[in-house]
């Protein structure tokens, strides 16, 4: 059965899996399995909130994730109430950030000031996602109103039994030592600057306060969060999402497409796959390749309409990524406003070296078309507080490529860079565009490159992104002139919040003319 099907495995029956394959991995994994299990051996609501300024996020059940089912006249005011809820997490979580000594003094401060009233937020726009439904004959979920409850998050803890996500699927996942995002062992995340001044001097803007969770905005990343790139072990990447499809049989050709690293520095905090028509509606900034005319409020005839950066003229496909920041204590020309400054993203951004875009087949059979507006979202913007059901990341450098992290940012040797692999769905159910929870439509390739339930094979976007930037600098327990991914402020910044993102705008014939290429094992462009 396909991975939508599959049934979730229970909290107890996943910590075992994944304290199994922790102890495979060795040392990494290791600790992330006990940090996991000490984290779950009770309840982990009742520990976080009792915990006071221990607490360094926000984590809440994924309302969007769970909405499998929306009738298409429902999608428009759905949508906007998503965005809404995402508006509410962060700003509790900014609350949340700021009020740490008041925490310190009031071990019941977060439960009654911060989670309380978000509670009462988030219940009025579930309600009014369930209005939406059902105003054109739709059915809600029965746990709807359940999800309207958050809880506070250590940064050490691990949701791999998905509870932060409603009922998530995670059967079938392999999560072999994965530590959730690379979490600071033993540090207080709270973003809190408690320590020392240092003199006044902002040491090349970050945190420097004991028990920080570093990044120049007190939200990451820290020290944890990265990993020399020679303590990876060779083919350690376990994730199941995102395995690449092409091999030596079946379809073996590829199609690449040339579009540029976004020379023109076309960036927008929006997101026009789950936010439609919402300013801001992603909170933090995407590089756009391929379409220029991608924005919140871009229709479908508005992108088929577009500008494109490809080098082929038939590709008015958008490919688009959160972009990457340096914080060497630098601000970007977005410093005070939305999906910048405002929402936690700081420092330099950096546009790749290199930015490959290439299509491939798939190893059990031949590939199909993909129809024209087909979205594909890969990885999860949220997954430091979802679990790694949906998380699709790998983090790698050049000369090392076979070392992919999947939880960690690598620090790359002299005169090697940082190398972002995305490997998209590649599955297809024949019939949608997009689905409710923009995930269900499509789905990853089985263990043995061939999709399930009936799904077609469709080309394979696989998108290699290369950067050059200098490598952080950590010193006891600190990190400097880190970068990271932009991502929502309460997700701290954590490389397994790496996402990916394109929509199908290819000419007709030029689909076709990919298709005969991958199916005939020819490399194209």
């Amino acid at each position: 059965m396909g991975r939508n099907t599959r049934k979730r495995r229970t909290p107890m029956a996943t910590k075992a899996i994944a304290a199994s394959a922790a102890l495979a991995l060795g040392g990494g994994g290791l600790i992330w399995a006990n940090f996991y299990a000490s984290a779950h051996e009770e309840n982990s609501a009742n520990q976080t909130k009792s915990a006071g300024a221990q607490v360094a996020t926000i984590q809440c059940p994924d309302v969007g994730q769970n909405l499998t089912d929306v009738p298409d006249g429902a999608r428009q005011g759905v949508d906007k109430e998503l965005a809404n809820l995402d508006k509410q997490i962060s700003e509790a979580y900014t609350r949340l950030a700021s009020t740490r000594q008041a925490q310190a003094g009031d071990s019941g401060f977060v439960n009654n000031a911060i989670l309380g009233p978000l509670k009462s937020k988030r219940t009025a726009a579930i309600d009014r996602i369930g209005i939406n439904i059902k105003r054109v004959g739709g059915q809600a979920p029965d746990n709807l109103a359940q999800m309207a409850e958050c809880q506070g998050m250590a940064a050490d803890a691990n949701t791999t039994d998905g509870q932060a996500g409603g009922d998530q699927n995670q059967d079938g996942q392999n999560q072999d030592g994965q530590d959730q995002g690379g979490q600071d062992q033993g540090q207080d995340q709270g973003g809190q600057d408690q320590g020392q001044d240092q003199g006044g001097q902002d040491q090349g803007g970050q945190d420097q306060g004991q028990g920080g969770n570093g990044g120049q905005d007190g939200n990451g990343p820290a020290a944890a969060d990265f990993v020399n790139i020679e303590d990876v072990q060779p083919n350690s990447r376990n994730l199941p999402n995102g395995l690449a499809s092409n091999g030596d049989g079946g379809s073996t050709g590829t199609f690449t497409t040339n579009c540029g690293v976004n020379e023109n520095e076309n960036r927008n905090s929006d997101n026009v796959i789950v936010a439609p028509g919402v300013s801001n509606g992603a909170q933090h900034q995407h590089d756009y390749v391929g379409n220029q005319n991608n924005n919140a409020f871009a229709s479908d005839e508005d992108l088929e309409n577009g500008e494109t950066t490809c080098q082929n003229q038939a590709d008015k496909s958008t490919y688009f990524w959160p972009v990457i920041r340096i914080q060497d204590g630098s601000d970007d020309i977005d410093a005070g406003q939305p999906g910048g400054g405002q929402d936690g993203n700081v420092g330099k951004i950096v546009e790749p070296a290199q930015a490959e875009l290439k299509f491939v087949g798939n190893r059990t059979s031949d590939v199909v078309a993909m129809p024209k507006a087909l979205r594909i979202i890969t990885g999860d913007a949220k997954a430091f507080t979802n679990g790694l059901n949906n998380a699709n990341t790998s983090w790698s450098c050049t000369g090392f490529e076979d070392r992919q992290s999947t939880d960690k940012y690598t620090i790359c040797p002299e005169g090697s860079s940082v190398v972002r692999t995305s490997n998209f769905q590649s599955c297809w159910d024949g019939q949608n565009i997009d689905s409710a929870n923009h995930r269900t439509h499509v789905d990853f390739v089985e263990a043995d490159g061939s999709c399930s339930n009936g799904f077609k094979a469709i080309p394979q976007l696989q998108v290699r992104l290369v950067y050059d930037v200098p490598a952080p600098q950590i010193n006891n327990g600190q990190v400097q002139n880190a970068f990271a991914v932009d991502s929502f402020p309460e997700q701290l910044h954590k490389p397994i919040t790496d996402h990916n993102d394109f929509i199908n705008f290819f000419e007709e014939n030029t689909m076709n003319e990919m298709v005969q290429c991958i199916n005939n094992g020819e490399n194209c462009q």
